[in-house]
């Protein structure tokens, strides 16, 4: 079972977030959702099988299909996936937007980056809420982006 669930549309930032885990030496199974039919159909299927193996939740509010915060409220209310950490990552900077992300519980709302440095770096936020979600986790989180 994937550990990481990737909303996002865009490929390039799909491409870019992988990235930027890599950079900070996540190794993990990433499971990418372009729109929020097929997130709502994910969520669906690991309450169903109530994976305990899904860590971190990255989330464009921007979503087609079903948006975001629609997202974010359904995970909320599942007694399987409430606890699972999600990073709202969107273009949007609209203060209603970060006002109900952290309602609903985000772990954090990050806006996208405009350049690949600023992108990379946002690995090691990422990294940073999957080892203290899960202190003995079953995936592996590299001491550096340089171990092999």
């Amino acid at each position: 079972m994937f550990r990481i669930l990737l909303a996002e549309d865009n490929p390039a930032d799909v491409y870019l977030i992988r990235e930027a885990l890599k950079e900070h030496g996540v190794d993990c199974p990433i499971c990418v959702a372009p729109d929020g039919r097929r997130v709502l159909e994910l969520i669906g299927k690991a309450e169903a099988v109530e994976n305990e193996d899904l860590a971190l939740i990255i989330l464009d509010l921007n979503l087609p299909l079903h948006d975001g915060i629609e997202i974010l409220r359904q995970l909320r209310g599942s007694s399987v996936l409430a606890h699972v950490p999600v990073v709202v990552l969107t273009s949007s900077d609209s203060p209603r937007d970060r006002i109900v992300a952290s309602e609903l519980g985000a772990a954090s709302y990050l806006r996208k980056p405009s350049n690949l440095e600023q992108f990379l770096e946002l690995g090691a936020v990422f990294k940073n809420l999957l080892a203290s979600s899960n202190p003995t986790p079953n995936f592996r989180l590299k001491e550096s982006a340089n171990e092999a």
